[in-house]
C-alpha cells in the first residue's frame, strides 16, 4: 500500500477526519475505534490514512446501532460519555438510538515520511 494513491473517482479518496483534540491519542494508539454517520462506507478495510506523522490502518467496518455502543467501544473512541459520542458523531445529522452508525476499527503503523504526505486530520 505504501506509495499508493487511490484511484480517481475512488469512494476512499477521502480520508477520515478526526477533531483536533482526538489526533494525538489517535496517533498514539489509545483510540482504536471510531464511529461515523455516513451514507456509504468512506474508508475500506486495510485501507491506511495519514494521521500526523503515522497512519492507521483499517481493521474492520461494520454498521451498527447507537444503542448498540457499549461502554468499551465509548473508552476506545476517547470520549468520556455515550452523549459526548452522539454530539460528536452527530454532525452530519441527529442520533436516535436506532441510528444506524459505522463502527470503524483500526490500528497505528508507522510509515517513515507518513507525516510529509498528510492531508490535516
Amino acid at each position: 500500500m505504501s506509495g499508493e494513491r487511490p484511484i480517481r473517482g475512488s469512494p476512499y479518496r477521502q480520508a477520515v477526519q478526526f477533531s483536533p483534540e482526538l489526533r494525538e491519542d489517535v496517533a498514539s494508539g489509545l483510540i482504536t475505534v471510531s464511529f461515523r454517520l455516513w451514507k456509504r462506507a468512506k474508508v475500506k478495510v486495510g485501507g491506511r490514512y495519514p494521521v500526523g506523522l503515522v497512519r492507521i490502518e483499517v481493521d474492520s467496518i461494520e454498521l451498527v446501532p447507537f444503542s448498540s455502543l457499549t461502554q468499551l467501544d465509548i473508552r476506545r473512541s476517547g470520549e468520556r460519555d455515550r452523549e459526548s459520542l452522539r454530539q460528536r458523531a452527530a454532525h452530519a445529522g441527529p442520533i436516535e438510538e436506532d441510528t444506524v452508525l459505522y463502527r470503524i476499527e483500526f490500528h497505528v503503523v508507522a510509515e517513515p515520511g507518513a507525516g510529509a504526505r498528510s492531508r490535516t486530520f
